[in-house]
């Protein structure tokens, strides 16, 4: 079931995601903190609904205010190792990496999942996108359920 908050207009367009990062120092005294703050800190959500006829607010963080959206919690595209990966296994993240560059990076480090979580794989895509691991790790390409 959707979760009705309030996001930068800029952001607010069905199919959109992003990960909630928390409360900024802005928010401190704003009138609104109930309505933008009751997300999960670190969750990579997906807005799955503008709400039509509805004011954009006044935000200190926003610079063209927030308006009221409907999300839900997203699934999070990961690299994990590969030993026992399948769908409806739990699994972590390999664990940091420093190499920007590679094209795998993104998924060895993704947004809206930390190292230290354990994770309901959805789906299992298959090979990642580099060619070979700098760390010399195994890694399957997997979808990480949403989060409930």
């Amino acid at each position: 079931m959707p979760t009705v908050t309030l996001i930068g207009t800029r952001l607010a367009e069905s199919g959109r995601e992003f990960v909630y990062r928390g409360e900024s120092p802005a928010c401190e005294g704003c009138p609104y903190r109930a309505q933008c703050l009751n997300l999960t800190e670190g969750r990579r959500y997906r807005v799955v609904g503008v709400r039509e006829n509805t004011q954009v607010l006044d935000c200190a963080v926003h610079d063209e205010g927030v308006q009221a959206v409907e999300v839900e919690p997203a699934s999070v595209r990961a690299n994990v190792p590969s030993r026992g990966v399948y769908a409806g296994s739990r699994a972590s993240l390999a664990g940091p990496c420093p190499h920007t560059d590679c094209p795998s990076h993104e998924y060895c480090v993704p947004e809206g999942a930390e190292f230290d979580g354990e994770y309901r794989i959805e789906e299992v895509i298959g090979e990642p996108p580099h060619d070979y691991c700098a760390l010399d790790r195994e890694l399957t390409l997997v979808e990480f359920a949403p989060e409930d």
